[in-house]
């Protein structure tokens, strides 16, 4: 199978570099390009046997599965920049919420998917958000789902839940790293610890967590229980947590969908209801 990838950003990038310390796919069957042709050169200077198409229209030529990586309100410009080369047995794929896999297939007659990747998937760990569209075969369906439990764990949602499953698996990262920054910053201002110091502790204390969790040792709750003993220190601790975030979660979802529905209003715009 030869992957081509259209944008080279944040996530692009991500998923190309996944892929192939991932062992799923080889830098020779990779093409990658972006509107700034320096960004996919600087990945190629990590994989030289990867190749650098000079636009969208070459890699998608070239490559049999191709991941639209761009923001979503460039998405509609470079489908119908390609569908001229796009066969009806080469696979399109969306990495963007706002756009659904039915918005897609209005545009283009091969098969369609949207994998929502994570951050998290550049550790190959995490899990990767996949929708289907109505005429994707059996075949991709298959064939990308062995490609990204390489780099994830692939699970595949329905529409309704879209964006609050992307808000855990994509967003989520970046939310609990600010909440772990500030509860590295008041360490800092309430005791004499150096933020060197606690950062490294924090860091530390995430990534064992993570794999308490990971062997199967605690859940989320049973870790709790386990630490937090009655009438101890964590207790006092819990006790404030319980106290100040309030309903700062819920406030989350709501801003996030909030901004979602705005931007289904765009895609909509885009793509027409």
């Amino acid at each position: 199978m030869k992957i081509g990838i259209i944008g080279t950003g944040n996530m692009g990038r991500i998923l190309a570099e996944a892929l192939i310390d991932g062992n799923a796919i080889s830098p020779s069957s990779m093409m990658i390009t972006n509107r700034t042709l320096s960004k996919a050169l600087e990945i190629q200077k990590i994989y030289p046997d990867l190749s650098v198409g000079k636009d969208a229209i070459e890699v998608a030529e070239h490559a049999d599965a191709i991941f639209v990586c761009v923001k979503p309100h460039n998405v509609l410009e470079v489908l119908e920049l390609i569908k001229p080369v796009l066969k009806s047995d080469k696979c399109v794929i969306s990495i963007t919420s706002p756009i659904s896999v039915q918005q897609i297939e209005k545009v283009v007659d091969c098969s369609v998917m949207r994998i929502i990747p994570s951050i998290t998937n550049r550790a190959l760990a995490g899990v990767s958000l996949f929708s289907f569209g109505s005429k994707c075969t059996a075949e991709w369906r298959e064939s990308l789902f062995t490609l990204f439990k390489k780099v994830s764990v692939p699970l595949e949602i329905e529409e309704n839940i879209t964006r609050v499953a992307s808000d855990i698996v994509s967003c989520g990262p970046a939310f609990f790293s600010h909440l772990v920054q500030s509860f590295i910053e008041a360490a800092v201002k309430e005791t004499e610890i150096d933020r060197e110091t606690a950062t490294k502790l924090s860091s530390e204390m995430l990534v064992g967590m993570g794999e308490l969790l990971s062997q199967n040792h605690y859940t989320l709750q049973t870790l709790q229980e386990k630490v937090c003993v009655k009438g101890g220190i964590t207790g006092e601790g819990i006790k404030v947590l319980e106290s100040e975030t309030g309903d700062m979660f819920e406030q989350i979802f709501k801003a996030t969908h909030k901004k979602y529905a705005k931007e289904l209003e765009k895609t909509e715009e885009l793509f027409g209801p």
